[in-house]
């Protein structure tokens, strides 16, 4: 169990060998994010995107400019480059500069040159939040709208993978929903029935898969204990499985914002981790996104 970022940081420095961050089209909050989480030993940075701009950049928060550094000339060529580098073992996860998140992607899921796997691409971000005992993620916020059941066990699978990549052994899965009971009138009480049933049936494996369960009761052991709710992942779950796209977003935030929380997030389903962290994301974010993309690499 990873209780807060801290363990995580910590967990990164204790490696000897560093992994290897891909910048595309590397701007100012880019650079001085990977440059902060290498000073923390927690990944080195291969700079891809306009040279003489990234050598200013590095200039202008005096650090030395003797970093690898490869010049493109548009986004498209950077995140074809960025790409590249991963195919090729050059890099471990790539970092989203200042490009569209869609021209990054394109890249990615190229069927001939891209990092597509048999894996659907999902979204997790991971939460610190101070009234709980441990990091909490969220899935999925970022990237499917409206998955169907079928999606939705996919998106537990790419999230159960990298908890176990994390260290768990079988982590807990909460099917968010607004009630406890499947009800025909609310489909994500029918999709978290049926991937419960799915999981008691083996077919969604080395988890427990839990819902429809409110987040009141997914969150709280107090909840828990005054409703009466019998369940090993009530008060006590790893992942939030989200209905839809919305409901992660504003969870995700909610939780960072207003409950002072510390967010990380990245996106699975390619060949490597990727990333797509908003330039008016905090830099303590960007970089704690590092460290648990670190993590999970090891």
């Amino acid at each position: 169990m990873l209780r807060n970022f801290d363990e995580v940081i910590e967990k990164v420095k204790s490696f000897h060998k560093k992994k290897r961050c891909g910048v595309c089209m590397a701007d100012k909050a880019a650079i001085e994010a990977v440059i902060e989480a290498e000073k923390m030993e927690l990944a080195e940075p291969i700079f891809v995107g306009h040279k003489e701009e990234i050598i200013e950049n590095l200039k202008k928060i005096s650090i030395n400019t003797d970093y690898e550094i490869i010049d493109v000339k548009s986004d498209s060529e950077g995140a074809e480059k960025v790409v590249e580098l991963v195919r090729e073992g050059k890099v471990d996860f790539i970092l989203k500069g200042h490009l569209e998140t869609a021209v990054l992607m394109k890249a990615v899921v190229d069927k001939e040159k891209g990092l597509r796997t048999d894996s659907l691409i999902s979204h997790i971000a991971f939460e610190e939040i101070p009234t709980y005992h441990k990091i909490l993620a969220i899935t999925d916020g970022g990237m499917c709208m409206y998955p169907d059941v079928d999606q939705k066990q996919k998106i537990i699978e790419n999230a159960v993978d990298v908890f176990h990549r994390l260290g768990y052994e079988c982590p807990k899965v909460a099917c968010l929903s607004a009630i406890e009971k499947e009800n025909s009138k609310m489909p994500s009480t029918v999709d978290a029935s049926e991937l419960k049933r799915r999981n008691l049936n083996k077919e969604i494996k080395e988890c427990i898969v839990e819902g429809p369960i409110s987040f009141d009761l997914a969150y709280s052991k107090e909840a828990k204990e005054i409703k009466g709710y019998k369940s090993e992942v009530a008060g006590d779950a790893d992942i939030l499985l989200a209905p839809d796209i919305q409901t992660g977003n504003i969870l995700a935030k909610t939780l960072n914002l207003a409950a002072n929380g510390k967010m990380a997030g990245f996106v699975v389903g390619a060949k490597c981790l990727i990333l797509l962290i908003s330039r008016s994301a905090s830099a303590e974010e960007k970089y704690l996104s590092i460290a648990i993309a670190a993590l999970v690499n090891q």
